[in-house]
């Protein structure tokens, strides 16, 4: 009986879901339906709405669209106006163009019927002139065979004498323009550059002479000269060996001389010998120990006197290579003149020259200070000074203009820059100046009287002398056989022989002379 109510109950429940189940799906039907007939209502009301918004729209574009049509009208009649106005006023220009150009058409007719008379009567000239001239020649041609009847000549002999006299006077003129133009030109010359070249010279007073390096060492007494001699000589050897310097020591009482081509290396020797002798311990050991404190005093006297000679000279950003190379220059001279205080003279001269010459007076007295630099270096390199000097500074980024005067200033090169004449102008000044340098007795001689030699070479020449240490020659001319023009000529011709045949430094001034003396004696 359980059973079967319980079954009961399920199957009422099951026809119970059922039963709602169809319920609510027919109230989903209808509210679907509900939705549907509502929505087809609002689509009806969007429709008649955007008909109306549409109608609308329409109107208002028909609107603008009239207005726009209307302003461009507007706009249109107006251009149109503006162009017919232009257009006017173009008609009225070529209409007075035109009137013009008939004037100018009728006076340019005008003008070619009066060049037309003008050239007939040209043509008429020309042809009494044509006539003229054959009149002339054939007159010029009888002349010319009576000329010669008359004078006993051919035509070309009297033009071979005619070119012959005219030869002489272009010959006279010559000299006389050679005498005028370089009388001109050297007193403008010689004003400029003594007022120059004095200027700095006086600004710049240097002393005459230069410290030079001795070889020479005083020793007290015999007994030290057999110390530095040692047993056997054997302290002399580690001497030498140390140094690379020879000792000499002779009969000369109170003296010792150290021989050496190195002067760096001489004055190591000097200032060794001179501590071993103040210490009075002399052997191979303290000989090694005293000339390598020599050596380290030298290096520090070379960086010493480089950047004293910078210093002194106000030059700055030097490499050390340089300042170093500059120091050996205070212990090597050229004709006993010391190159390091020579070139610091050229380094004061070069800027005082640049300076009123209106250049830069830092970059001439640089290239001063450097110009002898290669003088500097040993045995080991090869070329001379000045295009050592020049690969030196080159290869340590100094200017092309302190290279070049290195490299030029003997004139061995075409000049580039004018600080380098300005160099060379400065070093022939201090290599000039008196005591400076020093000759032999017999190259001095030899050089004066090659001098004197060319010049009496040329006729006329009656004499020569070499003065000045042969920095100027004067030539005596015949006054009866030679006239000024033909003096001016030969003074151009020695001048141009010694830049031919001899080489010098600086420059040589001829100056020829040519004068009449009259004597008489009063009885």
């Amino acid at each position: 009986m359980y059973n079967a109510i319980v079954g009961n109950l399920f199957l009422f429940f099951i026809c119970s879901v059922l039963a709602g189940a169809v319920l609510m799906m027919g109230y989903q039907r209808w509210k679907l339906s509900v939705y549907k007939i509502r929505l087809a209502e609002q689509a009806e009301e969007l429709m008649r709405q955007a008909d109306r918004e549409a109608e609308a729209l329409k109107t208002q574009l028909l609107l603008d669209a009239k207005e726009q049509a209307l302003e461009i009208k507007t706009k249109g009649e107006s251009e149109i106006a503006e162009l017919r106005r232009v257009q006017a006023n173009r008609e009225k220009n070529l209409d007075r163009r035109s009137e013009q150009l008939d004037l100018q058409e009728s006076d340019l007719r005008k003008q070619q019927r009066g060049t037309e008379t003008v050239q007939q009567r040209l043509d008429d000239r020309q042809s009494e002139l044509n006539q003229e001239h054959e009149q002339l020649a054939e007159m010029k041609s009888q002349q010319q065979k009576l000329l010669e009847s008359i004078a006993g000549l051919s035509r070309e002999e009297a033009s071979q004498q005619l070119m012959q006299s005219l030869e002489e006077e272009l010959k006279h003129e010559r000299g006389k323009l050679i005498l005028r133009t370089k009388k001109q030109t050297t007193e403008a010359a010689k004003e400029q550059s003594r007022e120059i070249i004095l200027t700095a010279l006086h600004r710049y007073a240097s002393a005459f002479t230069a410290e030079s390096t001795t070889s020479t060492i005083d020793v007290p007494n015999d007994e030290m000269k057999g110390r530095i001699i040692g047993r056997e000589g054997r302290n002399i050897r580690a001497f030498e060996k140390a140094t690379g310097i020879d000792l000499i020591i002779d009969d000369t009482p109170g003296v010792v001389i150290v021989s050496g081509f190195d002067p760096v290396r001489r004055e190591i020797a000097r200032r060794s010998m001179i501590a071993l002798i103040a210490d009075g311990r002399i052997h191979p050991s303290k000989i090694e120990e005293v000339v390598t404190e020599s050596q380290v005093e030298i290096s520090e006297l070379i960086l010493q006197k480089g950047r004293e000679a910078a210093n002194e000279v106000n030059i700055s950003g030097l490499h050390d290579r340089v300042i170093e190379m500059l120091g050996r220059l205070h212990f090597r001279t050229s004709y006993s003149q010391n190159v390091l205080r020579h070139s610091i003279e050229v380094a004061f001269l070069s800027g005082m020259i640049a300076e009123m010459l209106g250049l830069n007076g830092d970059l001439a007295r640089r290239c001063g200070l450097l110009h002898d630099i290669g003088k500097a270096a040993d045995h080991e390199l090869e070329g001379g000074h000045p295009k050592i000097g020049a690969d030196l500074l080159q290869r340590h980024s100094e200017s092309p203009e302190v290279v070049h005067a290195a490299f030029g200033h003997h004139d061995e090169v075409v000049t580039e820059h004018p600080y380098t004449m300005i160099v060379a102008t400065a070093d022939a000044c201090s290599a000039g100046r008196p005591g400076a340098r020093r000759e032999s007795l017999e190259r001095y001689i030899k050089r004066m009287e090659e001098l004197e030699t060319i010049a009496k070479r040329f006729q006329g020449v009656r004499e020569a002398y070499a003065i000045s240490a042969g920095r100027e020659m004067r030539v005596i001319v015949d006054s009866n056989h030679t006239s000024d023009e033909q003096a001016a000529i030969i003074c151009q011709d020695i001048a141009k022989t010694f830049e031919a045949e001899l080489l010098y430094p600086g420059e040589i001034k001829v100056i020829v002379l040519r004068e009449t003396v009259f004597t008489e004696t009063a009885k």
